[in-house]
């Protein structure tokens, strides 16, 4: 178990955790189908989930159904920046302006990125 709330989880709510961290999210209704248990069971489930905050649920429209997407709750030490690194230098598509290939800081980090290659 990665936390502390983690540890007092029952078996089927260990399971639904490890399903909806597995797919990355789920709709509440396949959640339930893949659990194998009924829409209150599972009601129950994500609302412990939920409590705990190990997941979040977001109100959507699913199969011409209101529902909701469950998705996990993702802890920061768990998150990989590497993609965006090349050497010591951070993606310039990290941000909200344009990226112009032309621009020396944008050929400095593909030019890193090549290196780290080698």
């Amino acid at each position: 178990m990665s936390t502390a709330a983690e540890a007092d989880l029952s078996e089927i709510e260990r399971e639904g955790l490890e399903l909806i961290r597995n797919t990355g999210g789920i709709h509440q209704s396949d959640f339930w189908k893949e659990l194998d248990i009924d829409s209150r069971k599972g009601s129950r489930v994500i609302d412990k989930l939920e409590e705990l905050e190990l997941i979040e649920r977001t109100e959507t429209v699913y199969e011409g159904h209101n529902t909701y997407h469950i998705t996990p709750v993702l802890d920061p030490k768990d998150l990989d920046f590497s993609l965006l690194m090349a050497g010591d230098m951070l993606s310039p598509f990290v941000g909200d302006e344009e990226i112009d290939p032309q621009d020396d800081a944008f050929s400095q980090w593909v030019m890193n990125l090549a290196y780290e290659e080698y």
